[in-house]
């Protein structure tokens, strides 16, 4: 039975969400609460408000960069109720690492492979040809390789149990996409319940990879037709689903989601996602969208 959702609201009272790492300083609050002439202070989470009837100032934003404080507006009516599929990235976003450094790390190369990653993350190599790259410097590495970095070296970004418990709490599709590699996103989908997967994978041949991808690379705007695709399936408008990055290549797939979500992201992202969590965890997407 297909599940219908509502659509996000437009109307003019916006809450402001203001997140911390820590506890917030009263003194904070009030200084925020005075710049966006909030009407009313309410606790979300432990580290969390929302300051209801609140107007945008350009003092708002800095004074939260400067106090490293996450903050974004948000509509009154805009909650987790309205969105049915959720899409992220994986490396550096779902998970803490980027898997192809930790597995040139393996070979002495990571420092070759990261410099590669990151003229990737920030837009300034086409994506495609830097897999390539970075994947033909591993080749003749041991395929228990990928292994030993998923058991020593991948963990989970902080809030992500919490993000992906509130999702299928709330019936909310999960899908991961990635430029890194189906060994790692398979492992993931099936250790956290993740309803759909997408990832290149690497051509491995006598225990060895071979430094190629198998088939076409999985891209940026691979990731986007499969965001398309998934909410397509779903029988859902682009308003009911969130997407979660935080590199150029995740950036045509944001483009697609009714909300866009920047994570520890490179500058790029931030300047074109719907909002930027820059310091809390991933459950700082749960409190964003909070019910009011």
């Amino acid at each position: 039975m297909t599940k219908t959702f509502a659509n996000p609201g437009t109307s003019d009272s916006m809450n402001l969400i203001i997140q911390g790492t820590h506890p917030i300083a009263t003194a904070h609050l009030d200084h925020l609460g005075k710049l966006s002439q909030s009407k009313q202070r309410v606790q979300i989470a432990d580290h969390a408000f929302r300051l209801t009837e609140a107007l945008p100032h350009p003092g708002i934003a800095s004074y939260c960069m400067a106090n490293r404080l996450d903050h974004g507006f948000v509509p009154r009516e805009r909650t987790l109720a309205n969105f049915g599929l959720v899409v992220m990235d994986m490396d550096s976003t779902l998970i803490t690492i980027e898997c192809i450094d930790e597995i040139a790390d393996m070979q002495g190369l990571k420092p070759q492979v990261a410099t590669i990653t990151e003229a990737a993350m920030r837009g300034e190599i086409d994506f495609a040809e830097s897999l390539r790259r970075r994947v033909s410097l591993l080749e003749g590495l041991d395929e228990h390789a990928l292994q030993r970095v998923y058991d020593e070296r991948l963990r989970l970004s902080p809030g992500a149990e919490i993000l992906l418990d509130a999702m299928k709490s709330r019936g909310i599709k999960t899908l991961l996409v990635s430029g890194g590699f189906v060994f790692f996103t398979e492992r993931l989908k099936a250790r956290l319940g993740l309803d759909y997967t997408r990832a290149n994978t690497l051509e491995i041949a006598n225990g060895k990879l071979t430094g190629k991808v198998l088939g076409k690379v999985f891209d940026a705007q691979g990731k986007a037709d499969c965001l398309v695709q998934t909410r397509d399936g779903l029988n859902l408008g682009p308003g009911q689903v969130i997407a979660i990055g935080d590199g150029a290549n995740d950036l045509k797939m944001m483009a697609q989601a009714g909300v866009s979500i920047a994570y520890h992201a490179k500058p790029v992202v931030r300047e074109q996602a719907g909002y930027a969590l820059n310091f809390v965890g991933l459950d700082g997407v749960v409190n964003l969208l909070a019910d009011s």
